[in-house]
């Protein structure tokens, strides 16, 4: 029991992460698609740096990987005024090929399993109190209060005085900074780097900040959630249940199926920021 909570834990941190980089975006009003791909490109680069720079060294540097791909996707959204969804899904691609070539071409044949690595119990920390501050600075602080008007009416926010993208502008720094930590968990728990190796997590994050209603803590609640069907899944693959053999496919389904049932809206009320994609 005590193994199978440990595994929900594990399998929630870098979830928890991720949908507080989507919960900083959204709620300013910049829809982000592309946690997936700015997850993988700040694994990459964790895995990449770490050897050569050390632990610190490489989750800085994957956080610097993460602001920078998230400028990318302001200066897109809110500069050029590309769609939202566009843009988000051509950082992905982006990030899914251009690592996929540079491991394929020998560039990162550096990332080594024996790379320096922080704490796991440091990032499981930073998964668990990151809602709880974003909450306290949502409703505590003034760039909180700026930040959820810009995303609930960017019109009316630049009525009091409020610029949208300078707001904008620090919210998706934030998303790049938690994206290169979840990006350095996940490398971290995973001692290396594979091709496509977020496996769909920042869309189950992106689901989880949907079912939690653009709200961090119940988005981490969420994220538990999903947590919880990976560990079953990695817990009964390949066992029967009720002696029936069940293929470990179907078990393979179970997140993605929580995932479904989420954005489909039966698991929560959806609570869409009003301003979310507009300019």
């Amino acid at each position: 029991m005590v193994d199978f909570l440990l595994q929900t834990v594990t399998m929630s941190a870098p979830l928890i992460l991720m949908a507080m980089a989507g919960y900083m975006s959204e709620r300013s009003g910049v829809i982000n698609i592309g946690l997936e791909g700015k997850m993988l490109t700040a694994c990459f680069v964790c895995a990449a740096f770490a050897p050569r720079f050390g632990a610190i060294g490489g989750v800085a540097l994957a956080i610097v990987a993460g602001i920078i791909i998230s400028l990318l996707h302001w200066t897109l959204t809110q500069v050029y005024r590309i769609d939202h969804i566009i843009s988000g899904m051509a950082i992905n691609l982006l990030a899914s090929g251009g690592t996929a070539f540079l491991v394929g071409s020998g560039i990162g044949k550096d990332i080594l399993s024996d790379a320096q690595r922080l704490p796991l119990p440091l990032y499981y920390g930073l998964a668990i109190v990151s809602p709880i501050i974003l909450y306290a600075v949502a409703n505590r602080t003034r760039f909180g209060l700026r930040h959820k008007s810009v995303g609930s009416d960017p019109d009316k926010a630049r009525l009091l005085g409020i610029n949208p993208q300078t707001v904008r502008f620090g919210a998706l720094i934030c998303t790049g900074i938690f994206s290169g930590i979840a990006g350095s968990l996940l490398v971290t728990e995973t001692s290396a780097f594979t091709k496509d190796m977020t496996s769909g997590r920042g869309y189950i994050a992106l689901a989880a900040l949907i079912l939690g209603g653009w709200r961090p803590i119940p988005a981490a609640l969420s994220c538990l959630l999903f947590g919880f069907a990976t560990a079953v899944q990695i817990q009964m693959s390949g066992k029967p249940l009720f002696g029936m053999e069940i293929p470990s496919e179907i078990w393979k389904m179970l997140p993605y199926i929580v995932t479904l049932l989420a954005l489909a809206g039966l698991l929560g009320r959806n609570r869409t920021p009003a301003g979310l994609g507009k300019h």
